[in-house]
């Protein structure tokens, strides 16, 4: 494997979009998020960019496949990873919550839970939460269609990731508590930060100035929730 050059680890499905324009205001091109291609290399700016499912980047960025990449806040406070996380990057602001059906909410009273069945995809994170309240969580987990479990029976109640509240709303669910907000973050290898301390830290510069002075017409795509 060439490791001359630096390789960002860039995340698949709803921050693709504000990741590629973060970096196309960067003056990075030929990045297409349509494409099928896992690995691109940008010779110009000697770096490679590989696609990975969101929950994958940690790790190759822990373990140094990737010496940088790009991931929600969720996902880092769930695996917990040996990264450094140097920038906020702004963009893909969303919410962990709970959520119940509507009838069960009109009627529920948070503050008696003792014990509660829930499904979702964040288990670290959901145990934390109502071990802290004192409440017993048997958790049904979960790698999608979580708004599914309650219509089904699966559990009364989900622990999940949403931004506007539609999906929720959608399928009769209410949100209930939040345990925490989410935007995406660029996180380096520690390894690379001492290796290659030079490129690593004038990349980090010029994405952290970048996110704090975006430039015309760049502001928008990058600050705006995905959909």
């Amino acid at each position: 494997m060439d490791r001359h050059g630096l390789t960002l680890a860039l995340p698949k499905g709803r921050l693709l979009e504000p990741a590629l324009a973060l970096l196309s205001a960067l003056g990075m091109s030929g990045l297409d998020g349509a494409s099928r291609r896992l690995l691109v290399a940008d010779a110009a700016h000697d770096l490679r960019f590989i696609f990975l499912k969101p929950a994958d980047i940690p790790t190759y960025v822990e373990y140094g496949a990737a010496d940088l990449g790009i991931v929600g806040k969720d996902i880092l406070a769930e695996q917990e990873p040996d990264v450094y996380e140097p920038v906020d990057l702004g963009f893909g602001r969303c919410r962990l919550v709970v959520a119940e059906p509507r009838d069960l909410w009109e009627r529920d009273d948070p503050a008696k839970w003792s014990w509660v069945r829930v499904a979702t995809k964040y288990p670290t994170l959901t145990e934390r939460y109502f071990s802290e309240r004192g409440i017993q969580v048997e958790m049904i987990r979960l790698d999608g269609s979580i708004e599914l479990a309650p219509l089904v029976g699966l559990a009364e109640r989900i622990v999940d990731l949403v931004q506007s509240g539609d999906t929720l709303r959608a399928n009769g669910l209410v949100e209930v508590a939040q345990i925490m907000s989410s935007t995406a973050r660029l996180i380096v290898n520690r390894a690379s930060l001492k290796t290659a301390h030079a490129r690593v830290n004038t990349l980090i510069d010029a994405v952290r100035q970048a996110v704090s002075s975006p430039r015309p017409g760049m502001g928008a795509a990058v600050s705006r929730p995905a959909p």
